[in-house]
């Protein structure tokens, strides 16, 4: 029970607090958004199961997803050391996250560029917001 008090004592939790609850409500919302678009493809009779089936699967999928980060962060028990610095399981796969992330997007800068100067008729600069719109 102390350390549930010491918990609520500290501004860092209730920082985190929020913002997961920030991340979580417009994470909510794009989710709700997609599968309204995906769904209003169907026949009227079928959208709303649809949308009730999207929303509860991607609400399964959030707390199966929130758990697993959860579990991550546990995962500090160093497994091997290199350079005098010890690396546990949590740097590893944090660290394997952030190289996709890197290589991912330096592969969406090179397609971007590329497909620029490829495509005839495309353009190499917009000079105006909406010229830059009317490419995009």
């Amino acid at each position: 029970m102390e350390y549930l008090l010491s918990l609520a004592a500290d501004p860092a939790v209730w920082t985190a607090l929020v913002t997961l609850i920030v991340m979580e409500v417009v994470l909510g919302i794009d989710n709700l958004v997609f599968i309204s678009i995906l769904s209003n493809k169907l026949p009227p009779a079928q959208r709303a199961r649809t949308q009730h089936i999207g929303i509860m699967f991607a609400l399964v999928m959030r707390i199966a997803l929130l758990g697993t980060v959860a579990w991550i962060a546990q995962l500090t028990q160093p497994v091997f050391e290199l350079f005098d610095h010890a690396f546990s399981w949590r740097n590893l796969i944090l660290l394997a996250g952030g190289l996709f992330l890197v290589w991912k997007a330096t592969k969406e800068m090179h397609h971007h560029v590329s497909k620029g100067h490829d495509e005839p008729g495309a353009a190499s600069s917009a000079g105006t917001l909406t010229a830059a719109s009317a490419i995009g």
